[in-house]
């Protein structure tokens, strides 16, 4: 179910509402939310609820085996267990073929006949977002940085919330703890138009930039051997918008949605077109995915106490396990080890970069972010090889069509992202005036216009 459809916007979201609110009981409302949830998460396809249930229950029930044993041993077994049970599941359904194929092209390099089964598997829609909830809990449980929840429904709820399910933001539990066990005696007006705003804004950001640029973006991309130099940047800079947009008006709309439940789930995006440098844009990017790449990863491999070369291995290991987790493709694993590069490449030389201009380290920081997203839009080496040389090497081509139309769209998405305010400055500086209200009625109003043309579209992380 998409938050861009109308059987959302018309039927699940006012109902669920209703409801929520018009129970006064903590545990009814943890049920409610549980249930809503995995509503919202069957409606793609039922039969996947059932690995989200058994994940939740495996998760759980460690949990409690934290609150019960305090001997080394036993703890680390409530460790090891639902992690290795969670990145089974999650293997199997998103890396299962892509190791098959891979391990077909070794096999085939070596001169060998040996064809590689390739199973019938279907992706369920977002694993890795529910996983990574599941994880950062029982870890958090071990090193006891929360103290795990009895009340299983507590814990479903959790898990399950609709608004954040299946792209995000990378919620942990110590983050809306406070909000879940309060749950019971939230104020329903309190951040009532607060999130309201945020789900609009998110809306706008999806339904009139994201879609509007990706008009332009997928059908260039379907003949991407035959565009020229301008045309290729054209795309480029237009699909950094069209994903920036995309990701993050899911991100404001999640946002939103959990204030309208009285959940305040942290923001997930901090203009990072807008960064200095390649450290600064993973501080501002899918902030929920760094910070848990760095507590997660980062840091258990050493992190920076190592000497300067163990830093550099835990940086490039780091980005290389978190372009993996975008998707079971070569080309996310070669993007994660660019930016894990750029980021070496910035801890050698930062004084130096540092003394340039800010204008022009912002400028240098966003041509390599867009670099980069070449290797992550594209299906694969050939396409990436392609379009890189087509950017780096002058070449003749044709231009992107209705260009000025493109232009138009990628110019004002373009003003939005790198100066106008983002979500942090939003929620910093709102104060909800009359005048707001019209505005965002007629955002909303364009949003339904838009869609009542269109065919909704699926938010583009709903693949990861």
């Amino acid at each position: 179910m998409l938050f861009n459809s109308f059987i959302f916007l018309c039927a699940v979201l006012p109902v669920t509402y209703v409801v929520f609110w018009f129970l006064t009981d903590t545990r009814a409302r943890y049920v409610w939310l549980t249930l809503t949830g995995y509503v919202f998460y069957g409606y793609w396809n039922p039969r996947f609820t059932l690995l989200m249930a058994f994940s939740t229950i495996v998760s759980y029930f460690a949990g409690l085996g934290f609150l019960r044993w305090s001997d080394d041993r036993r703890r680390r077994l409530c460790l090891v267990v639902p992690i290795v049970t969670d990145l089974a599941l999650l293997g199997f359904f998103k890396y299962a073929n892509f190791l098959m194929q891979s391990a077909d092209t070794v096999v085939r390099l070596f001169g060998l006949n040996v064809a590689m089964p390739r199973l019938d598997i279907i992706l369920p829609i977002g694993i890795s977002f529910y996983t990574f909830h599941t994880i950062t809990y029982i870890v958090d449980s071990y090193r006891r940085a929360i103290r795990p929840t009895r009340n299983f429904f507590e814990f479903a709820a959790y898990v399950s919330l609709f608004s954040q399910l299946v792209a995000g933001p990378i919620v942990r539990f110590r983050e809306i703890e406070r909000d879940l066990e309060s749950i019971g005696t939230s104020d329903r007006t309190r951040w009532l138009r607060r999130g309201v705003a945020f789900f609009i804004v998110g809306l706008v950001e999806k339904v009139v930039l994201a879609d509007s640029l990706a008009g332009f973006v997928d059908p260039a991309l379907t003949t991407y051997g035959t565009l020229s130099t301008g045309g290729a940047w054209l795309v480029f800079v237009g699909y950094s918008f069209q994903l920036y947009f995309d990701f993050a008006g899911y991100s404001d709309m999640a946002v939103g949605l959990g204030y309208l439940f009285g959940l305040r789930i942290p923001q997930n995006f901090n203009s990072p077109y807008k960064a200095l440098n390649p450290s600064d844009f993973w501080r501002r990017w899918h902030i929920s995915l760094s910070s848990c790449l760095r507590d997660y990863l980062y840091i258990p491999f050493g992190g920076s106490r190592g000497g300067e070369w163990a830093t550099y291995r835990n940086l490039l290991l780091t980005m290389l396990i978190g372009g993996l987790w975008h998707g079971a493709n070569w080309t996310f694993v070669a993007w994660g080890a660019y930016h894990g590069m750029l980021l070496c490449l910035y801890r050698r030389w930062h004084t130096a970069w540092d003394r340039i201009p800010q204008l022009f380290q912002q400028a240098l920081t966003f041509v390599l972010v867009v670099l980069g997203w070449v290797l992550f839009r594209s299906a694969d080496f050939t396409m990436a090889r392609t379009l890189l040389s087509t950017m780096l090497i002058p070449t003749k081509g044709v231009a992107v069509a209705h260009w000025p139309g493109f232009l138009l769209a990628a110019v004002l998405a373009c003003v939005w992202g790198m100066l106008g305010p983002n979500a942090f400055d939003l929620q910093l500086r709102w104060q909800f005036r009359r005048p707001h209200a019209y505005v965002l009625a007629a955002a909303f109003g364009v949003c339904v216009a838009l869609m009542a043309g269109n065919r909704s579209s699926p938010f583009l992380y709903f693949q990861f």
